[in-house]
């Protein structure tokens, strides 16, 4: 694996909300040498960055009490070389970019392994992706494109529905639905 160096430091903060997965996440980062506090919300995750801001970390998207982005932004304003990766069970381009302007390093759906968080957390951010096989449908273009403009507007249905020429209650039904394939 092309390893980035990594730091002394090893601190790793993990924030999902869902307990069996981060506990036996936690116990598989501990075998591989890091140091792992965990968080099940976004009021918690803050917190711990505020007390000791991690070296690595790996946040979902959503948790119960919010969205996993103001963990890496609280993250990145305190220790800005830190290595977040964001995991979610709703990905969509939107978030994704979010995440990376962020300072995300890297973005994985659910569910992910070990090896692969482990992967993304060290692993050369330079390195290219491969293209993937089955390219996103045109539905799914159309989906993401109206997720990314909604994000933009502030999740303002209104704006984002006067923003792409279309009706209010279309938009309402179309972000009802769940994405396409």
């Amino acid at each position: 694996m092309n390893g980035v160096s990594l730091p002394d430091d090893k601190s790793l903060l993990l924030v999902d909300d869902d307990k069996p997965f981060v506990t036996r996440l936690a116990r598989a980062m501990e075998t591989r040498g890091f140091d792992v506090r965990m968080a099940e919300s976004v009021a918690e995750g803050v917190a711990m960055v505020r007390q000791a801001a991690p070296a690595f970390a790996m946040v979902d998207l959503r948790l119960g009490d919010g969205n996993g982005l103001d963990v890496i932004e609280a993250l990145h304003a305190t220790r800005p070389e830190a290595r977040v990766v964001v995991l979610t069970g709703y990905g969509n381009i939107a978030t994704a970019v979010t995440a990376v302007k962020l300072g995300a390093i890297d973005y994985l759906a659910k569910p992910a392994d070990a090896d692969a968080v482990y992967g993304a957390l060290v692993g050369d951010s330079d390195s290219r992706t491969v293209l993937p096989d089955n390219p996103m449908s045109a539905d799914r273009v159309r989906w993401e494109h109206i997720q990314r403009v909604y994000e933009l507007c502030n999740r303002n249905v209104s704006e984002t529905a006067r923003r792409l020429n279309m009706h209010r209650r279309t938009l309402q039904r179309i972000l009802a639905k769940r994405a396409p394939k």
